[in-house]
Parts: C-alpha cells; sequence; structure tokens
C-alpha cells in the first residue's frame, strides 16, 4: 500500500500565475499524495479532489531582501506553506517562486539539518542518455571547501535514494582535470574528497565541455558557478532545437526528411526538457523541498509535486543526513575555517 504523503504548495510567484498551480495540484493529487495549496482563494477556483485551498494572497515572491520579508510578513503564502511542512502538516514543500525567498523561509522555520553548513540547490539535469546532478544550482554564491564536500555527499546519497544509481560517480566542476586547477575552494576540496574513506565514489575534476557525456552522476560546484553553467546549458538546448526545427523546415526538401526526423527529434525534445525532471532538490534543510523553474507550467510543476512526494517516501532527508554523518563530514567533525563566512544568496 502507498504511504500518504501531504505536499505543501506555493501557488504564488510562478510566471504563469496561482491558476496554473492550481491546475497542477488537481492533476498531481491521487495515488497517496494530498495537495495543500497556499495562495490567492480567488484565483484558485474550487479545489479538486486531493486538494486543500488555503487563502494566502500576499506575497514576497519580487521581495528585495527575502530574509527581512520572510521575517516581517508571516501571512506571506511561502511562510505559511513552509509553516505547514515545519508543523508536519505536510511532509514536503513545492515552490516556483523566487528561489531566494524559499531559501530564506526555509533556513528560518525549517533550520539547517544539524551539522549541515549550507543548503544546496541540487538538480538532476536532462542530458540524453546520461543525466545528472548538478549542485549547488544558485543556492550560494560562495562556498568554502567544506561546503563542496557536504555538497559532494548530499549530492551522491539524493542519487541512491532518487535516481537509484548505485555508488554514484561524484566530480568537481573545474578548469581542467588536474587536482591543482581552479579555484583554492576547488584545490582544497578536491584533496578533501580525495582522502575521504570509502563510500564516496570520487571521480575529481571534469571540465566543462565534459558536462553530460556521462563521465559523472553528481557535479559539485559553486552556486555561481553552477548557476551559470546550468542557463548556459538551457539556453544552447533551445538554441539548438530551434536551429534544427528551423532548418528542418527550410525548404521543401528539408520538410520532407524533417517528417522523416520528427519522431527521433520529438524524443530528443523530451530527453532535454527541464519540465520533464519536475524540479530542483534543496538539501540539508530539516524538512524536504522542491523548486520548480517559475516559467514551468501545469504539467512541470505536477511532476515537482510527484517528485516531493517521492522524495518524502524515499526519505531524501533523513538518507542524506546519514550519508553526511557516516563519511565524517557533518560540520562539527570538520575543522572550523579561519575564513569568514561566505554569502548566501538564492537566484530569483
Amino acid at each position: 500500500m502507498t504511504a500518504r504523503v501531504t505536499v505543501a504548495v506555493d501557488a504564488n510567484g510562478a510566471d504563469r500565475g496561482p491558476a496554473e498551480v492550481a491546475r497542477a495540484a488537481a492533476a498531481a493529487a491521487g495515488d497517496g499524495v494530498e495537495v495543500i495549496v497556499f495562495g490567492p482563494a480567488g484565483e484558485l477556483g474550487l479545489p479538486a479532489d486531493g486538494v486543500e485551498v488555503v487563502d494566502a494572497p500576499v506575497s514576497i515572491a519580487k521581495a528585495p531582501d527575502p530574509a527581512r520579508a520572510v521575517r516581517t510578513q508571516p501571512e506571506a503564502s511561502i511562510v505559511q506553506a513552509v509553516q505547514a511542512v515545519a508543523a508536519g502538516r505536510a511532509q514536503a514543500l513545492v515552490s516556483g517562486g523566487s528561489t531566494g525567498a524559499t531559501l530564506a523561509a526555509g533556513l528560518f522555520h525549517l533550520k539547517r539539518a544539524r551539522g549541515v553548513h549550507r543548503p544546496a540547490l541540487a538538480v538532476l539535469v536532462p542530458a540524453p542518455r546520461a543525466p545528472f546532478l548538478l549542485l549547488d544550482a544558485g543556492a550560494n554564491v560562495e562556498v568554502r571547501p567544506e561546503h563542496l564536500v557536504q555538497f559532494a555527499h548530499m549530492g551522491a546519497a539524493f542519487m541512491e535514494a532518487v535516481a537509484g544509481v548505485a555508488r554514484p560517480r561524484v566530480a568537481l566542476l573545474s578548469n581542467g582535470a588536474e587536482p591543482a586547477k581552479g579555484t583554492e575552494e576547488v584545490v582544497a576540496a578536491h584533496a578533501l574528497l580525495a582522502a575521504q574513506p570509502g563510500g564516496l565514489n570520487f571521480v575529481g575534476n571534469v571540465e566543462g565541455f565534459a558536462i553530460g557525456t556521462g563521465v559523472a552522476d553528481v557535479l559539485v560546484a559553486d552556486g555561481f558557478t553552477g548557476n551559470v553553467a546550468l542557463k548556459v546549458m538551457e539556453g544552447a538546448s533551445a538554441a539548438l532545437l530551434a536551429a534544427v526545427r528551423a532548418a528542418a523546415t527550410s525548404s521543401h526538401r528539408a520538410k520532407a526528411g524533417g517528417l522523416l526526423l520528427r519522431p527521433a527529434l520529438r524524443g530528443l525534445r523530451d530527453d532535454l526538457d527541464p519540465e520533464a525532471q519536475g524540479g530542483a532538490f534543496l538539501l540539508g534543510l530539516r524538512g524536504l523541498v522542491v523548486v520548480p523553474h517559475g516559467s514551468f507550467g501545469a504539467d512541470g510543476i505536477a511532476r515537482a509535486i510527484a517528485l516531493a512526494a517521492r522524495g518524502a517516501r524515499e526519505d531524501v532527508v533523513g538518507r542524506t543526513h546519514e550519508r553526511l554523518a557516516s563519511a565524517g563530514a557533518l560540520r562539527q567533525a570538520l575543522p572550523e575555517p579561519s575564513a569568514a563566512g561566505a554569502s548566501v544568496q538564492g537566484p530569483t
């Protein structure tokens, strides 16, 4: 029997509006999944079976200072949704609004998991035949070496629990494959990961041109680098597909050939579709958070809700923390750094 899971969903901030989020909730509810949608009731319509609507019209998705907005506006939809998870009313959160507001609300109400330095945004990138997990994809602009070490273990735990990958290969994103290449933080993290006792399948550095070639299952970076890499990949994929589409319709002969290629191209398009993955996990908190892209439609947000429910059933939070503890990578097991703490800033 499928365990019942309740997912709290913030309907404010999504590019296509709260009504699109309500349609996603209706599509995702059922088969043991219940959904609580927090947003303007007047725009959400009548709730579908398995869906509860909480009237929460206040949005802080565009707040210039997300942390201050979370502290001063407890009536905001994202705050109420996170509080539902913190109180045990829901087992996971989905928010397609501002990542910064979601991160701030998560840190304030769910808290970091004990011993975790920084939460990381983990995105399963849909590369053809070689999907991989990228983290951090934008939660932390600057990091220390021990943060990257924790990201590596959190990513490995995620791929084991959610993707079913045994002993996932973990790599650092750098500007060279040699251990001495990269920023000081990357070089130091490489040394720490290479010296780790068994348990983590660390394969070294990976350069940008090797992304998506199947050399690693988990790719670790600071949030600035990871976010830029992710957006470059998404933009390049969209431009490539558009160019192929234009070439296939450029002449009568091309159109005839395009008809023959259409099934294969449709499969490639589906492989590269970010909505098919459902969104990113915010790993390292005491509760489960999934962040779909704000541009997602109902199908993508519904997949995000299903992903959150699966993550709750697979105990991603617990399994991630267990891996960090067994590897000795929790905060109290690491030497205190001499540098000041890095800034935390989520992208919109």
